[in-house]
């Protein structure tokens, strides 16, 4: 593929940002950085529940002309650059549609900044595991890589010091990817299409076609790396087919017999690459526990040598990566009874893809949380297919509770019913026996308790260490 142009020699106007929070805030100190040069004027626009303050002041300092406790926005602009929270059907959205010539988001921004090097990485779940995996096995080859986007570090902030010839492994969202144009990364990945964010789209077709955007302007020597797992990525494998591209399909449990392919075969990784194999580690020797985790290794690794990175050092580096923080994250055992952290499993499919990790009817499973209305039969089948027990507790307790019991019948789930989070740990380590783990892997969002999930999982940890304590069990 031949040199992307960047758009970074242009003038950009007269420019404003929708959002007072920390894509906002970024964008707008970004632009502040080229006032009288590039840039005619920054306005930022808080949004209606936007106040002034210490943020405010300093943007100010800047130069920013920054609006709060109003979506009504004012003037004429020749960008607009939108937080990817405000969806593209509001009022605050079409305000800016209405006064600007062009509204992005903020990776697509980022991308007209600096568009050399990107590998974008999306997926219902595992996006953040695979974004960070990706970065670390560029790293073990030798290349600079930095992991950006939805994995909590803003693309814009990045691009002033952004190394030559360095990497953007990029995480991006549904949300994010709606308000994509132009963007064109060298390599793009999608892991799994399933029920997530309909509120937000709209449907789930809306959701699904987000997705499929960060494929949009791939050439025929960029690589798409794709899952078949789902109905969704299938027909998006086709689709992608039919435009002539170079697709690499992912699937674990058989070789899809393309040109480009990463898959399990005889329990080791394989990655396919227009013929080409590399044999890669086994399935055992990942630290990373459960099949959606071998996906994200097998998606990956098809992203890091398709780069350049040695199949010897993506071997090794798939060896040495550990899991993530609150991501079947082990945090101690008591008497033989493991105790594992699961709170970014926010979703039914990421309950089920988490269970593969451990043998059937050991599991001790806490669910619930804020409950978003999601359909729960196939939560209720996992469950109890897998599980010995489960406590649900929270909001979403007593739905996902009647849930089971139906589900169940009289097959031999336990299922318990608790309010909050420390009544049911304190449940599931009464029931567990040794050789037992005791999962907490929600199925929901933590808003009726908590503040976020990394929130849960931290008070999750701290309740499991209180009792490691108690018994006497050293850290």
């Amino acid at each position: 593929m031949g040199e992307l142009q960047s758009d970074s020699l242009q003038s950009l106007g007269h420019t404003c940002v929708l959002g007072l929070g920390r894509t906002g805030e970024g964008v707008a100190r970004y632009l502040a950085g080229l006032l009288g040069g590039r840039v005619a004027s920054v306005t930022l626009y808080g949004g209606a529940n936007s106040h002034e303050g210490e943020a405010t002041r300093a943007l100010e300092d800047l130069g920013v002309r920054v609006i709060c406790g109003t979506e009504q926005v004012e003037g004429s602009y020749d960008l607009a650059v939108v937080s990817p929270g405000i969806p593209q059907d509001s009022a605050f959205f079409r305000a800016a549609q209405a006064h600007a010539r062009e509204v992005v988001g903020e990776p697509e921004f980022a991308w007209r900044e600096s568009p050399d090097r990107w590998i974008a990485i999306t997926g219902t779940n595992g996006k953040t595991t695979t974004t960070l995996l990706t970065t670390s096995l560029l790293r073990t080859g030798g290349y600079a890589a930095e992991a950006v986007g939805n994995v909590g570090t803003l693309v814009t902030g990045e691009v002033p010091g952004r190394q030559e010839g360095s990497w953007f492994v990029t995480e991006l969202s549904s949300f994010q990817l709606a308000t994509t144009t132009r963007l064109h990364p060298r390599v793009a990945c999608l892991l799994n299409i399933t029920p997530d964010h309909v509120e937000w789209h709209g449907s789930m077709e809306a959701y699904a076609a987000a997705k499929e955007r960060v494929f949009a302007n791939l050439e025929q020597g960029d690589l798409a790396v794709v899952s078949c797992e789902d109905a969704y990525c299938r027909a998006i494998v086709e689709r992608l087919q039919e435009r002539g591209l170079r697709v690499c399909v992912v699937a674990v449990h058989r070789d899809p017999q393309t040109p480009c392919a990463a898959f399990v075969r005889d329990r080791r990784l394989v990655v396919r690459l227009d013929g080409k194999e590399h044999a890669l580690v086994a399935c055992e020797s990942l630290a990373i526990k459960g099949e959606h985790n071998v996906q994200n290794a097998l998606a990956a690794s098809a992203c890091a040598l398709e780069v350049g990175v040695p199949e010897d050092a993506v071997s090794h580096g798939l060896m040495l990566f550990s899991p993530l923080e609150h991501r079947i994250e082990p945090c101690g055992s008591i008497g033989g009874v493991a105790f594992v952290d699961d709170s970014k499993a926010t979703n039914v499919d990421s309950v089920a893809k988490a269970l593969t990790a451990f043998a059937p009817g050991r599991v001790i499973v806490l669910l619930g949380g804020h409950d978003k209305g999601t359909e729960l039969e196939s939560l209720a089948h996992v469950v109890s297919a897998r599980c010995k027990a489960a406590v649900c507790y929270g909001e979403a307790g007593p739905r996902i509770a009647e849930a089971l019991r139906d589900e169940d019948g009289d097959m031999g789930l336990v299922v318990l019913q608790a309010e909050h989070l420390s009544d049911a740990v304190q449940q599931a380590r009464e029931r567990a026996l040794s050789g037992d783990v005791v999962l907490l892997s929600p199925a929901c969002s933590s808003f009726d308790e908590f503040a976020n999930y990394h929130e849960r999982g931290v008070r999750f940890k701290e309740l499991v260490q209180a009792m490691r304590e108690d018994a006497g069990v050293s850290r």
